[in-house]
C-alpha cells in the first residue's frame, strides 16, 4: 500500500515534520511511503496511493496560500476521492492556529470526498485528536508524536485497504 506526504515548507520545520511522518508510516510492514513539497508531487505516486497526508505552517491562524491554492486548483486531478486523508501543521507557538490549520485541510478534503482521519483517542497516548501540530521552537519534543501519527494513518489505511 502505497502512503504520500505531502507538504508545503518555507522554513524546512514542515519537511522536517513530513520525514518523522514518513518514518512512522514507513516502520509498518507493507508500507511504501513517499514525501513530496508541493511544487513536484508525483502525481502518479499520489494517485495509487491509499492515504494522503497534507502539512502546512501556519500563517494568521491558517493554512499557508500554497497549501490552499493546491487545495482549491490542483488537489482535484489527483484522484483523492476514497483515500484516506490526515494533514498536520507546524506553528511558532502554542495558540498560532496549527489546530485551525488542520481543520481547514480536513474540511477541504472531505469536499474533495476523502475519508479523513487522525486516529482521535482510540490509539491512546500520545493523543492525537486532529493532526499533530510542532512547535518550531522545539521540533524534536514532537517526533515521538508524529512518528506515532504516521504509524497509525498507515495501519489505518491498510485496514481500509482490506490489508
Amino acid at each position: 500500500m502505497k502512503l504520500s506526504i505531502l507538504y508545503f515548507s518555507k522554513t524546512g520545520h514542515t519537511q522536517r515534520m513530513a520525514e518523522v511522518i514518513a518514518a512512522g508510516a514507513a516502520s509498518v510492514e507493507g508500507v511504501e511511503v513517499r514525501t513530496f513539497p508541493l511544487d513536484a508531487i508525483d502525481e502518479e505516486f499520489v494517485k495509487a496511493s491509499g492515504c494522503v497526508l497534507l502539512g502546512t505552517p501556519s500563517y494568521l491562524a491558517c493554512m499557508a496560500a500554497p497549501v490552499k491554492d493546491w487545495l482549491d486548483q490542483e488537489s482535484g486531478k489527483y484522484a483523492l476521492a476514497g483515500k484516506l486523508g490526515g494533514a498536520f501543521a507546524t506553528a511558532d507557538y502554542v495558540h498560532g492556529g496549527g489546530d485551525l490549520a488542520i481543520q481547514n485541510i480536513l474540511t477541504h478534503f472531505m469536499v474533495r470526498g476523502m475519508m479523513v482521519y487522525s486516529g482521535g483517542g482510540a490509539w491512546g497516548k500520545p493523543f492525537i485528536h486532529l493532526g499533530p501540530v510542532a512547535i518550531s521552537d522545539d521540533l524534536e519534543h514532537y517526533d515521538a508524536t508524529f512518528r506515532a501519527y504516521g504509524e497509525r494513518m498507515a495501519r489505518q489505511a491498510q485496514k481500509c485497504a482490506g490489508n
